[in-house]
């Protein structure tokens, strides 16, 4: 095809509102051979002239690779690691820049460095090339738009490719620069490419090609080093106080050929080296050649890398703090969620959720960002979206990752764990995996009240649960199959993260109750009468089918397992007088595990709610506010940043967990912000797009203030909660066109108000003492003191220092109704020093 094409104005593209652009000129091109690892990245260019100065001009992008594009020697945009990671060989998305201050009269020049990125580099931890091409590629097309015509100048056999400065570059292995070989005004028109060779066409479908209508991965934030210190081993450790996704930015002056390494972690051994093994393969390093020419500023362009840490090699002089910088690197989505209280443990748990999401949404919402992986996994974000539509807008990066999904689900029937699907085990119908493709349309919905999300979406809700409808067995239970189970449970086996306490196909029924009612909601909502009565007769079956299999007429269920009470109770399985049985035998359960975590994936994001929703608030307190491993808090005290794949992801002794898969920045498990944001925030959703709202804080745990805001798409709705000398305080923010029911925590005639938009203030004497403990002494029971952390510590502190070989782990104590001295006397030879220091423990 030619590259010059002449057109009528306005008729230079044809957008049929699917995302799709057809009118596409030239070609994809590429170097001559395949690319092998280790190759430099490829350079392209071509100059053109122009007559005069256009109306406007147009760079429409993309790349089989990462591409960074340059006209007359500028660099274009500020997006990085474009175009992202979607399913290419049905979706390849093409950024769109407005070049018109670029472009002059006269000669021109177009260059782009396209580097392997998803497209041509190794994925998985199979660490296999070439999933979507055997060499990067580039396709582009600058658009000229003059009064009486347009002027389109596309890739094509006019283009010249070459290699330059980066000399290798992958998404795991990090990226090579050597500053002395990059090409001196290669951006630029003039430029001698005499020696640069003839580019070859790639056969890629123009029809793949869609607008990137979704936020582009930018540089969010740069952190400054909180630390920078030699080792005893004689390194170089720089901490930058964050585990992020992102790279590190260098200032540096030395003679040319200087090589500087830098490595990546997220975690150092104990005595403070590189930890690299949560990187698993990846390589996770950087390195930069000097060119000796004065001061030279570098940073990656064709890679990222999941640390806190950086290990730094062959720095001329001596390495100064503000040398180096790191560079955020995320999806740039509007934030809208927050959430803080008087606990810093809380809220540094809040935190890290927040910072999880960050690091995880680099175009594809990931399982992690620093080892062999970092790759779409739908169980995690399934577990997680109610948690990151509060935190973020997500509209844009989850509606092209669920066209993703569909298409590949379309194009082998199924839909993939992970999406994009470059795995080379198929996938096949899996609980909460799968159910991403009816669940995450549906909170999408719930969000932000738009049905079109809902429209687009049908056909691949639809064929999952009429796929899965097939699968059962006369019964009307999922009881065949592969299934993730609940994944992760802390229990289960280091090499069998599969193999939990809840039975799979417990699990795979319970999450298909769930998902058929979403879909018969979903139906009613589009007008899809025939579909809707389809899909209520099949929530029916499975509803009863799991009821007469699982749950006795009481409300106990078969698998008593916390995960199993927490599916039934928050899926709408039991009537109120089972859900209330099955809320006090969770309670039980939860308690009897030391209000330790006992939950994996399918659990974890719901017992919280299933325990404050059933009457035993307190005991959700408690299993929010414990602190030894396995807990929420655990990893805040061992000085996390961000969320871990394990709760025991790092040991007590500050040891990693060597299990093959301790990520210390995966977010599924931060699924309970969304219990911070509604129970303990008290900012409830009540119909899609918060046209109502509710208004209820529990306060509870000890906890004395909390607040909580989020953009909705109405506006700010936010709330505040403050209790002081039992005085209680609610503030409630209520956005243009919504309204409030407000129940006041604490009040002493229960009051329940009905509020419109706007600010709204309450303020009462709280109907009895707030977070204050009763006073204990030697006839308590032993389970009553146990409610009250703080004071059980203690008792245990005193049990322990007297009689340090008492089994109190196993003796289950605060299980039993007996009264401290009852236990005292029942212990042989018990020191006489211990019931004082009983007694004063218990008085506080």
């Amino acid at each position: 095809m030619t590259s010059n094409v002449t057109e009528p104005p306005g008729t230079d593209r044809d957008e049929q509102g699917d995302g799709k652009i057809r009118r596409w000129h030239g070609t994809f091109v590429g170097p001559a051979k395949a690319s092998d690892a280790d190759d430099p990245a490829a350079y392209f260019r071509r100059e053109f002239d122009l007559a005069e100065r256009p109306i406007r001009a147009t760079l429409r992008v993309t790349a089989l690779g990462i591409v960074v594009p340059y006209v007359n020697g500028t660099r274009v945009g500020d997006e990085v690691l474009a175009p992202g990671w979607t399913s290419y060989r049905h979706r390849l998305a093409v950024s769109t820049y407005d070049v018109t201050s670029l472009v002059v009269p006269g000669a021109n020049a177009f260059g782009a460095v396209v580097g392997e990125g998803w497209a041509v580099g190794p994925l998985t931890w199979d660490n296999l090339r070439h999933n979507y091409s055997d060499r990067p590629a580039l396709f582009a097309q600058v658009e000229l738009e003059y009064p009486d015509r347009t002027e389109v100048i596309a890739t094509d056999g006019k283009f010249r490719v070459a290699s330059g400065g980066v000399r290798a570059n992958g998404i795991y292995a990090g990226e090579t620069c050597d500053a002395r070989m990059e090409p001196e005004g290669w951006t630029q028109a003039g430029f001698e490419d005499v020696e640069w060779a003839a580019i070859e066409p790639v056969d890629w479908p123009l029809s793949s090609l869609v607008a990137a209508d979704f936020p582009p991965i930018r540089r969010i934030e740069e952190l400054a080093p909180v630390e920078l210190r030699v080792t005893d081993a004689g390194t170089t450790i720089v901490d930058f106080g964050q585990n992020i996704s992102g790279w590190v930015r260098i200032k540096v002056s030395g003679e040319a050929g200087t090589v500087i390494t830098l490595r990546h972690a997220e975690i150092l051994t104990p005595s403070g080296e590189l930890e690299r093994e949560t990187n698993r393969t990846a390589e996770a390093t950087d390195r930069y050649t000097l060119s000796g020419e004065g001061e030279e500023v570098w940073e990656p362009q064709f890679t990222f890398h999941g640390f806190r840490y950086a290990e730094v090699e062959g720095w001329p002089g001596e390495l100064e703090a503000d040398a180096l910088q790191a560079v955020v690197v995320h999806s740039d989505m509007p934030r809208t969620g927050w959430f803080e209280t008087s606990d810093e443990l809380v809220t540094k748990l809040h935190q890290n959720t927040v910072w999880s999401m960050r690091d995880n949404f680099v175009g594809v919402p990931t399982d992690c960002p620093q080892r062999d992986e970092r790759m779409g996994w739908t169980g995690d974000l399934n577990a997680f979206s109610s948690t990151a539509t509060y935190l973020y807008d997500v509209r844009g990066v989850l509606g092209s990752w669920l066209a993703d999904l569909a298409v590949e689900q379309k194009a082998t029937g199924d839909v993939p764990w992970t999406v994009p699907d470059v795995m080379t085990t198929p996938s096949a119908p899996t609980a909460l995996w799968s159910d991403v493709a009816v669940s995450l349309p549906w909170e999408l919905y719930q969000e932000y009240g738009d049905a079109e999300i809902l429209r687009s979406s049908y056909e691949s809700m639809t064929s999952l649960i009429r796929q899965i409808g097939s699968l059962l067995d006369e019964q009307g239970l999922w009881t065949a199959g592969f299934q993730f189970g609940d994944w992760l449970d802390p229990d289960a086996p280091a090499a069998n993260a599969a193999g939990g306490k809840t039975d799979r196909y417990l699990v795979a029924s319970a999450y298909l109750v769930k998902t058929t009612k979403e879909m018969t909601e979903t139906a009613a909502v589009l007008g899809c009468r025939q579909d809707e009565a389809e899909f209520r007769a099949l929530h029916e079956r499975v509803l009863n089918a799991f009821r007469r299999a699982y749950v006795t007429p009481s409300g106990r269920v078969v698998n008593e397992s916390a995960t199993a009470y927490a599916l039934v109770i928050m899926f709408g399985i039991l009537d109120e007088d089972q859900k209330q049985v099955a809320g006090n035998r969770l309670a039980e359960i939860v308690k009897k595990a030391k209000y330790r975590i006992s939950t994996g994936f399918a659990g974890t994001p719901l017992v919280t709610d299933a325990l404050s929703s059933t009457g035993h608030l307190s005991a959700a307190y408690r299993l929010l506010l414990e602190k030894k491993c396995p807990s929420f808090l655990y990893p805040v005290t061992m000085g996390a940043t961000t969320i871990w794949e394990r709760w025991d992801a790092i040991r007590p002794d500050g040891t990693l967990n060597s299990t093959g898969m301790t990520s210390l920045n995966h977010y599924a498990l931060g699924a309970v912000a969304s219990w911070l944001h509604r129970v303990v925030g008290g900012l409830v959703r009540l119909s899609p797009g918060w046209k109502h709202i509710r208004v209820a804080p529990q306060p509870g745990g000890g906890l004395t203030w909390a607040r909580t805001a989020h953009e909705t798409t109405r506006g700010r709705a936010e709330v505040m909660w403050q209790v002081e000398s039992d005085v209680v305080t609610v503030e409630a923010q209520i956005p243009a066109g919504s309204t409030a029911t407000v129940i006041l925590p604490l009040h002493p005639e229960n009051a329940v108000e009905d509020v419109s938009s706007g600010n709204h203030k309450w303020q009462y004497q709280a109907a009895e003492p707030y977070g204050q403990r009763p006073s204990f002494t030697l006839d308590s029971p032993l389970m009553k003191v146990a409610e009250h952390p703080e004071v059980w510590d203690a008792v245990l502190r005193a049990i322990t220092k007297h009689l340090p070989h008492f089994p109190v782990e196993t003796t289950e104590l605060d299980c039993r109704p007996e009264s401290v001295n009852t236990i005292l006397e029942s212990m042989p030879g018990a020191p006489a020093g211990l019931r004082g220091d009983l007694q004063a423990a218990l008085a506080g």
